[in-house]
């Protein structure tokens, strides 16, 4: 299957296991795009032998520059760098799997130009839903979720469109804190908080599901993605993360997807859509898990999950308050300067900030700075 790939978030989690799929498969790595991690970046592109590379965060330009002057390839910066990585046509599909609000405009690039993504960026939807699905419907883009849960979610759907959705069962794992009450969390460290049952993922999502954020986030996500009201959606805690998700339809019955908690399942998927072909990970056996239990979340304990579903009920710039807050937040949490409790707490108050307007870029980014003072004022 010949197909060139650009993977921006390269360094991370996700876009460390798309290129194992790559590898996997034989795809050629048109360009790869990172933040900071020099090192790691350069033996990517030393592996892969990328066209285009980007290190993003401009401080590093010229040392990145340096560690691969003997390599043919070009090499871009800054956030019109990553923009431009995103709308280059040589490209058959874009992955997104950079961290935070940057997502957003290199989304839109890719958009605009035509090209179809593989959309692991969750800030892209949750800020920028309205106008991303929008302007991806206007312009003929297919976008491929890269998230174990929407993926599921869509490949549930295939071969439904014709029906239907009544609606979408979105599974959770409940994170590290599953049970436990606020008390429970008061004295919650970094340290304790990295450590998810199932999943490996990065700092801040890991971060994410233990405050049962990101559930809230995909959540937004998935009202976006399959054009459905908040009410259609039922967020059920299910600790094992073999069952991705499912989806219900008027006559009751009630379609899943299941496989072992690997990220390369949906990222392949993503990658090489409509086809099905072995994928470097393990197979998934029943008998070995035995069982599979299934909760109602906790909403007055994870409240940040509570703040998503009302931000998303409410709608508009909402979304984007909520989601950029708790960026700020997480990141004040892993430095050590706020508490494990201070993240929902804040999350849920930013939701008190008048924010009116449509959805435009340039709103989203006025609503990102909004809730980031509010978060700065607090602490």
């Amino acid at each position: 299957m010949e197909k060139n790939v650009t993977i921006l978030g390269s360094t991370g989690s996700i876009g460390t296991q798309a290129l194992d799929v790559c590898r996997a498969h034989g795809f050629h790595v048109y360009a790869l795009a990172a933040n900071t991690s020099e090192q790691k970046l350069e033996e990517q592109v030393r592996a892969f032998h990328p066209s285009r590379v980007c290190i993003a965060d401009p401080a590093h330009y010229q040392s990145f520059c340096t560690r691969v002057r003997d390599l043919n390839v070009e090499v871009l910066t800054g956030i019109e760098g990553l923009c431009e990585l995103a709308a280059d046509k040589q490209a058959g599909i874009v992955l997104n799997s950079v961290m935070g609000m940057v997502g957003l405009r290199p989304t839109l690039a890719a958009i605009e130009a035509g090209n179809t993504l593989a959309l692991a960026n969750k800030e892209t939807l949750v800020t920028g839903g309205e106008l991303v699905m929008k302007q991806a419907t206007e312009k003929g883009v297919r976008i491929f979720p890269v998230d174990s849960e929407h993926s599921a979610i869509f490949q549930c759907l295939e071969g439904y469109r014709h029906c239907h959705l009544n609606k979408i069962l979105l599974t959770a794992s409940g994170g590290p804190f599953f049970g436990m009450t606020r008390k429970d969390l008061e004295e919650i460290t970094p340290a304790r908080a990295l450590k998810h049952p199932n999943w490996n993922m990065g700092a801040k999502i890991t971060i994410d599901s233990a405050t049962m954020m990101n559930k809230g986030l995909e959540v937004i996500e998935a009202v976006h993605l399959f054009d459905v009201r908040p009410e259609q959606i039922e967020v059920v805690v299910h600790r094992e993360s073999v069952i991705h998700s499912l989806v219900e339809f008027d006559d009751y019955s009630v379609i899943g997807q299941l496989g072992v908690p690997d990220m390369k399942i949906p990222i392949q998927y993503a990658l090489t859509y409509p086809e099905r072909t072995a994928c470097p990970t393990g197979r998934l056996s029943l008998t070995d898990y035995g069982k599979l239990t299934f909760y109602k979340p906790d909403l007055e304990t994870f409240v940040c999950l509570k703040a998503a579903l009302e931000a998303i009920s409410r709608g508009g710039l909402y979304p984007t308050l909520v989601n950029s807050a708790n960026e700020l937040l997480v990141e004040l949490f892993l430095k050590g300067k706020i508490s494990f409790l201070q993240i929902g707490d804040l999350v849920c108050k930013v939701l008190g900030e008048q924010c009116d307007g449509p959805v435009t870029l340039e709103n989203i980014l006025a609503a990102e700075q909004q809730a980031r003072q509010f978060v700065l004022s607090k602490i």
